[in-house]
């Protein structure tokens, strides 16, 4: 492979698709302004900076454009990757790749925590990439090449590449992605990004991300940034030194971006930074609340969240501009039979109007697969993807043997997502964040996205009008957001248009789950 690293190399990098079905996959809400997916492949705009900068880049995201027989033909050799809702389409780029004869590199967070799934795979790129890639190009150059580079050291994120924005039409997507850090203090079960990041998070300076908004800012996007941390507040101390050197570019250059990201709750206890993000214009925060039952929180170690009004967190966070979407799970072992019952209350009491309720799954390398693997109840080694009705660990959960009856686990989980995406459940949350929230938006988009959203919403007019049940929860949420929290109106329109989404989403998970249920039943009765 060293007659590849000192020439323009073609290097094709495919980004596969994911399920129609999958929470995050918006496309309706997308089409609205002309989009075509939510966000832009970070993770391998990244490894294109990793790189030799002398090969030539092509970057094929197979959820804005089909991967051609003629990209394939082009590519001296391709690099794919991704998560785990991704699985199936990786193992199908890797197929395809093969049937041209060409060379496949493939890392990500699945492939590290299932590298027997990708066995196919030419180079297995583990863990970080920027770690790992320079070991197999260092192996290159020096005439050796191995199927499996991998490493226990983790990124200096101080030295991390700028990603290659370029690759992309921007106007494909609805936001593009940042990263400030990687890892999170905390020690959940389930969850396996401290297995993947470790628990110390590390950073990059104030002066990296303003790099990356700078880079941004010449290509000439402006809008929707989401800095993709897992947990943008592990490290509280760092940020707070960089969020006002951030601000202080962002104010030179007339707010040109807003942003998102995803954080602990432990952020309701320091106001300091939550106007610090205020002042920055985050409009979109995700939270992990996973239950808002005590004892099950404890039971999954996590702790931070016990003795914390959700409702009160919410709302607290919403009077500094926020909207906080967030996640739940059903199937942990100490829940019982009103579990169902106040997640559905939490959920509606608080206002989480895109609430992503899925169901508990054992994922590789976490300490909640290895005590179910000790106590005899993992189902299977690894998490599989199929196209046959499982698009995610959504609809892919629960590969234990459970503490309560499985089929009275998804008869609750059906009764959740019957009851919060219920059209006037869902707008009357809308309702109670509209109120909620005190907007301060500094970001103005310029004069032709004002256009664009305007045709935008026209046309969400016309899809909303279609479903009569649909059209009248919708008015009705609209114009008493209108004369009652007019500042709330952009933000209220905007989550009003996801239902778009969730009431196809939540039908497809109904339709799965009733069918699931029918065939236990159907066993029990045998």
């Amino acid at each position: 492979m060293r007659h590849l690293l000192h020439r323009p190399t073609r290097c094709l990098i495919v980004q596969s698709k994911f399920s129609d079905f999958s929470f995050w996959n918006y496309i309706d809400v997308c089409r609205l302004v002309g989009a075509k997916y939510p966000a832009a492949p970070l993770g391998l705009m990244t490894v294109a900076g990793l790189l030799p900068q002398e090969w030539e880049f092509k970057l094929v995201d197979e959820n804005v454009e089909p991967l051609l027989d003629s990209h394939l033909q082009w590519a001296e050799i391709v690099c794919c990757g991704g998560m785990l809702p991704q699985q199936a389409g990786i193992q199908a780029v890797i197929r395809r790749v093969h049937q041209f004869g060409k060379k496949v590199i493939v890392g990500g967070p699945d492939p590290t925590s299932q590298p027997e799934m990708y066995t196919e795979a030419d180079f297995l790129v583990l863990g970080e990439g920027e770690v790992t890639l320079p070991m197999m190009l260092a192996d290159w150059e020096a005439g050796r090449h191995s199927p499996r580079y991998q490493s226990p050291d983790q990124a200096d994120m101080t030295r991390s590449v700028l990603p290659r924005f370029d690759l992309i039409r921007f106007e494909d997507y609805l936001h593009v992605g940042i990263q400030y850090s990687r890892g999170c203090p905390f020690n959940c079960e389930f969850c396996d990004i401290i297995e993947l990041y470790g628990r110390v998070p590390r950073s990059k300076t104030a002066g990296q991300v303003i790099a990356e908004l700078q880079r941004l800012h010449d290509l000439g996007y402006r809008g929707h940034v989401d800095f993709v941390d897992d947990n943008l507040i592990g490290n509280k101390k760092s940020l707070k030194i960089a969020l006002p050197i951030i601000h202080q570019w962002m104010a030179e250059h007339s707010f040109p971006f807003f942003f998102s990201t995803e954080a602990s709750i432990n952020l309701v206890s320091d106001e300091p930074l939550m106007k610090m993000m205020q002042a920055l214009d985050f409009r979109y925060l995700f939270i992990g609340i996973e239950t808002p039952e005590d004892e099950v929180l404890r039971q999954t170690q996590k702790k931070q969240n016990c003795k914390v009004s959700i409702k009160e967190a919410i709302r607290k966070i919403g009077g500094y501009g926020m909207i906080v979407n967030a996640g739940f799970i059903l199937g942990f072992d100490t829940e019982g039979k009103l579990s169902a019952r106040h997640m559905i209350d939490c959920i509606q009491d608080s206002g989480v109007c895109m609430a992503m309720v899925g169901l508990l799954t054992a994922l590789p390398n976490t300490q909640l697969t290895r005590r179910l693997a000790t106590e005899g109840r993992l189902a299977a080694q690894g998490v599989q993807i199929s196209d046959a009705g499982q698009i995610d660990q959504t609809t892919s959960g629960l590969n234990f043997t459970t503490r309560r009856p499985r089929i009275e686990i998804l008869q609750d989980y059906l009764k959740i997502i019957e009851s919060v995406y219920h059209p006037k459940n869902y707008y009357d949350r809308v309702l109670l964040t509209a109120r909620q929230l005190r907007i301060a938006n500094k970001h103005k988009p310029p004069f032709r996205k004002i256009l664009n959203m305007a045709r935008a919403f026209g046309r969400l007019c016309w899809a909303v009008s279609r479903d009569r049940e649909i059209r009248r929860h919708y008015w009705s949420m609209f114009f008493r957001v209108l004369f009652g929290s007019p500042r709330s109106i952009e933000a209220a329109v905007n989550l009003g248009a996801m239902y778009l989404h969730f009431h196809k989403q939540s039908g497809y998970l109904k339709r799965l789950m009733t069918t699931q249920i029918a065939d236990l039943e159907l066993s029990r009765a045998a």
